[in-house]
């Protein structure tokens, strides 16, 4: 697989939607970690992300415009035992229980499906960094719209390569449904600090759809966690 342009990947798509990274830092010193939402509608696009103690918290920018919080409310990163999860959903919280009891990720994601937003039943994607910066990704996505057959991917990485990175999102595009992505992560190339890394995320996101955005170099040496938030509503 050859491995693309990160601007050029994220800038490509008007509506990715919802959207994993992860990888290695150039220098090879951190695992690195983007997770992004957009919204089409008043509702999705009325967001923020807020620092939690183990992680990030979605919460609505004005609250007496929130008509629906399910599906667009949870904590989409959180930290156990020096992993990170994070999700498009609550299944964050799935994973994270199924861990404190001694069980991975694929054993919490098998009890989860795609989300019962019909027509689009939006798939849901995770992933787990490792204290060692070896990661997961997973998409749960219906069989074609049929709300009745679930497709689960799973994706494990071992001694990621220093500036390399897999990006998953939930939709390949706009459109009615909204399209669910296809294919394995793409690889990506990254580059740069976290200030580099943030810049280049935020910048190449649709200036329309995009919401909110969280970066995160972790030191594979201390496990430090260095992080950013950005958001569209400030």
């Amino acid at each position: 697989m050859n491995s693309k342009p990160l601007a050029q990947e994220l800038s490509s798509c008007t509506y990715p939607g919802r959207g994993i990274l992860l990888g290695r830092s150039a220098d090879n010193q951190n695992a690195v970690l983007a997770y992004f939402i957009m919204g089409r509608s008043e509702n999705s696009r009325n967001r923020i992300f807020v620092p939690t103690q183990d992680g990030i918290q979605t919460k609505a920018f004005d609250e007496s415009k929130m008509t629906d919080p399910s599906l667009i409310i949870y904590a989409p990163v959180r930290q156990l035992d020096g992993k990170t999860i994070v999700t498009n959903g609550d299944q964050t919280d799935t994973i994270y229980t199924f861990m404190q009891q001694g069980k991975c990720y694929r054993h919490a994601l098998l009890t989860r499906t795609f989300e019962p937003d019909a027509p689009n039943f939006t798939p849901r994607i995770s992933g787990v960094v490792k204290p060692n910066g070896d990661f997961n990704l997973s998409i749960l996505k219906s069989d074609n719209q049929d709300p009745e057959s679930t497709l689960r991917y799973f994706y494990e990485y071992e001694n990621p390569k220093a500036g390399q990175g897999r990006y998953l999102h939930t939709y390949m595009g706009d459109g009615n449904p909204l399209p669910s992505f296809e294919g394995e992560p793409t690889l990506v190339t990254l580059s740069g600090d976290l200030a580099d890394f943030t810049a280049e995320v935020w910048e190449n996101l649709n200036e329309a759809n995009k919401v909110s955005l969280y970066t995160c170099f972790i030191n594979l040496q201390t496990g430090r966690h260095d992080w950013k938030i950005t958001n569209k509503n400030v």
